[in-house]
Formats: structure tokens, C-alpha cells, sequence
């Protein structure tokens, strides 16, 4: 990084250096954009343990690239092949089994169809096999289809990669390059890759940590088996820049240096508030969602709700969190674009707090923390 860019965001960078003494991560991937204009785009790494993180690496972003695969499926709706208010089964029958007839796909980009606990297999269970495993999972007990809420971790999205492959024919890794990463220049980003591509990539494929009772230890999600097998919610990866690049088309209302990927009114539906003042069971949190996007929930805790994106963002901010380690946010009223990565996973409480510090600095260092 340079020294201007330090300069840029020196509160930021700040608190990601303090990150390194309290051993929260030894790199972090940081894409900051403001009014269209790149504030920072590189990484603020640990010298000392030479991290081989850079701009490029391509990291787990789990689930804070899920709204790639809503606007997936929002495409499909565009075009009138799916309505999201049918029943899934319309187009899956076997997904009706155990009580899950009447979940819609509007129920599976809000989080309220019920079926959230699924061994899935992955990444060893191969897709249709993954996709049994959910089909054959019970509606939970005392649910209310589209009135109960918690969040689906991985099941209800292997469910929308499903719709999108028998709607259109292409997997859902094909259609997801084709149709959403490739338009927008996200030529790095994938959600499934063969096995000719992760080895082109060789060290590129960035490594990720986990921190438990002070020991860490390097998780396998490099390797060939969890690169290549797809999954729509958390398997998503590439450099937190290119995951930048598609929420500022989101910002512009569906469109990026001349590329339309969504209308602006599909764009408008995705970022409203479809799921208001709802506690959701898995967060233990009351949690606002639109169509595969959390918005802004301040309102019930600016302190308290998850991966939330600082006390000063505005109320149509949207995006979502990684999971102990990544988010990316769009913030319409401040025109601004966050998207970071960091290295190591270190469980929630320390990932929380660790998040607030870095989004409560960025909006500082801008002087929007008024």
C-alpha cells in the first residue's frame, strides 16, 4: 500500500495494525470507494510475518458475496421465468417433502422458510447429493412459513442454485460467471472452479485461518476439493476489489461502466425492506432483510446487531457479512462502498468487535461519523 493511501484512511489502517499485536489477522484486504472514486483499494499486511496476501489473492468471502446469487435469481425473475412467489416445488417437486410445499423463493432470500439445520455434505457430497440431503429435511417444528425467521446459513441456497440451473440449464457456477461476474470484469471471482483453473492460480488462492483458545490453525479451504465444489451461500471467493465492483453497480442502480446486470427497480426491490422488526433465531438478533441483503438494522441495537455497518451509515445501507471475517456494504445516502477480507476467522464476540472498530474508523476517517 502506499503512503498516500495510508494517509487516506490513517484511523482505519490504525485499527487493523492494533489488529496485528492482538493477533486478530496478519493481513486484511481492504476496498473503500466514495461519490464512484477509489479511496483505497490494497492491503494492509504484518510485515514481520510476511504475509503473502496481496490486492489480487483470491479469499474466502463467504457469505458477504450471498447477494451475488439473489441477483442471480433476480435476473430470472426480470425475464419472467421465476416468480417469486410461487412455490418452489413448482419447479423442484421434490423439495415439498416434510412440510415444505408452501416455501416460496421469496421465503428463501428472506430467511423464512425453516429448514435451516441440514448436513449438507459439503464440500465432499457431490450437488445432487447435497441437494437429497436438504429435500429430505423437515420443515422445523412450530415454523410459520413466512413468518418465522432465522438465517439460513448454506440449505435454502443450494435450493436457489438448484432453481437457477433447471430454470436456465447451466449449473449455477456457469451461470453465476456468465451472467453476473464476467459482465461486471470480476474476472476473479468464482463459486466453483475446475480443477485447470485452481491450479493456474497456484499461490493466488489465498489461505485462511481460524483462531480457538488462543491456538490458531490454517483451515483447508484452499484446497481442490472446497475450490471446486460449488456452494451459493458461503463458497464464493475472490479479491474483496472485484466484490467491491459488484456492490458499486448495485449503488449505481444495477449498472457498471456501461454494463446493465439488473434494471434499477429490480435493484430497488432487492434493497428494500422485505422482513422488518423480525427476531431472527439463528442471529438472536431482530434483523431487517430485502431479497438476499441485510439492510440496515441499527434501529434495534447499533451496538449490538451483527456485521452491522457502523452507527453512521445511513438506513438504506445494504449488504452482508462474512462469517467471522469478511462484509461488504453499499451505502446509497453517503454514495460509499466497503468491502474488506481479513485473514483469520476468530470467532464471533472478537470478530464483532473486531468489525465495529474497522467500519466505525472508515466512516471517521471520511467524516461521515456525524
Amino acid at each position: 500500500m502506499t503512503v498516500g493511501e495510508y494517509d487516506r484512511l490513517p484511523r482505519t489502517t490504525s485499527v487493523i495494525r492494533e489488529g496485528f499485536r492482538r493477533g486478530l489477522h496478519s493481513g486484511v484486504q481492504l476496498f473503500v470507494s466514495q461519490n464512484g472514486d477509489i479511496v483505497i483499494d490494497d492491503v494492509v499486511v504484518d510485515s514481520e510475518l510476511h504475509s503473502p496476501l496481496d490486492r489480487d489473492t483470491l479469499m474466502p468471502l463467504l457469505s458477504a458475496a450471498k447477494p451475488l446469487a439473489a441477483v442471480a435469481a433476480l435476473q430470472l425473475v426480470e425475464r419472467g421465468q421465476l416468480d417469486l412467489d410461487a412455490p418452489v416445488a413448482d419447479v423442484i417437486p421434490e423439495f415439498a417433502a416434510g412440510g415444505k410445499h408452501s416455501i416460496t423463493t421469496r421465503y428463501l432470500l428472506t430467511h423464512t422458510g425453516g429448514f435451516r439445520d441440514v448436513d449438507t455434505g459439503w464440500p465432499h457430497a457431490d450437488w445432487e447429493e447435497t441437494l437429497q440431503r436438504v429435500y429430505s429435511t423437515p420443515l422445523e417444528d412450530d415454523w410459520v412459513v413466512g413468518e418465522s425467521a432465522g438465517y439460513h446459513v448454506a440449505s435454502s441456497w443450494f435450493v436457489l442454485g438448484e432453481l437457477i440451473r433447471r430454470i436456465d440449464g447451466r449449473s449455477f457456477s456457469e451461470y453465476l460467471r456468465t451472467e453476473v461476474c464476467e459482465p461486471l470484469d470480476m474476472a476473479d471471482v468464482w463459486n466453483g472452479m475446475s480443477e485447470n483453473v485452481w491450479h493456474s492460480y497456484g499461490d493466488r488462492i489465498g489461505r485462511m485461518e481460524q483462531l480457538e483458545r488462543g491456538e490458531t490453525r490454517e483451515l483447508p479451504w484452499h484446497d481442490l476439493a472446497h475450490c471446486s465444489a460449488a456452494a451459493p451461500g458461503g463458497n464464493t471467493r475472490g479479491p474483496a476489489r472485484q466484490l467491491g465492483r459488484f456492490y458499486q453497480c448495485l449503488l449505481n442502480g444495477g449498472a457498471l461502466d456501461g454494463v446493465r446486470i439488473l434494471n434499477s427497480k429490480t435493484v430497488d426491490d432487492l434493497t428494500s425492506r422485505h422482513r422488518v422488526g423480525t427476531f431472527d433465531q439463528t442471529l438472536q438478533h431482530v434483523v431487517d432483510f430485502g431479497l438476499g441483503v441485510i439492510v440496515d438494522s441499527n434501529r434495534y441495537g447499533a451496538e449490538t446487531v451483527p456485521y452491522g455497518y457502523s452507527r453512521y451509515c445511513s438506513e438504506r445501507t445494504f449488504g452482508h457479512g462474512g462469517s467471522q471475517s469478511s462484509i461488504g456494504f453499499a451505502d446509497p445516502e453517503h454514495k460509499l462502498v466497503v468491502c474488506y477480507v481479513a485473514d483469520r476467522r476468530v470467532g464471533e464476540p472478537r470478530h464483532q468487535k473486531r468489525h465495529r472498530e474497522i467500519v466505525t474508523a472508515i466512516f471517521a476517517d471520511l467524516g461521515l461519523d456525524r
